[in-house]
């Protein structure tokens, strides 16, 4: 199964020097991790309704392979750069995906 990694975030102000850093430093990340082995997919959004919330949505084809992610050079230089700007601390929540694939009947 898929393994999901969600992380919410929010700017720490809405000066829009700093949302723009944080915005660029995602979307950079996104090209980055994106790239890593056994990265299925690692999508950066901004809020519709707020633009100081941003949400990382990892997936990778199993658990283990989030190592690859973390071994990253890369990874080092993520957390110095993205936490000041932050209010309060990254929300980061695991998930496995559900298998969608077979037919359930409801009763």
């Amino acid at each position: 199964m898929v393994y999901t990694i969600v992380v919410h975030m929010r700017a720490k102000s809405s000066d829009p020097t700093v949302v723009q850093k944080l915005k660029d430093k995602l979307i950079e990340a996104s090209q980055v991790y994106s790239k890593d082995k056994e990265t299925i997919s690692w999508f950066v959004m901004q809020s519709v309704h707020d633009e100081r919330d941003f949400t990382i949505v990892e997936r990778y084809e199993k658990e283990s392979s989030q190592k690859y992610h973390l071994e990253n050079p890369y990874w080092k230089t993520f957390d110095p750069y993205v936490k000041p700007l932050l209010e309060g601390e990254m929300d980061l929540r695991r998930f496995e995906e559900l298998d969608t694939s077979k037919d359930v009947v409801i009763a």
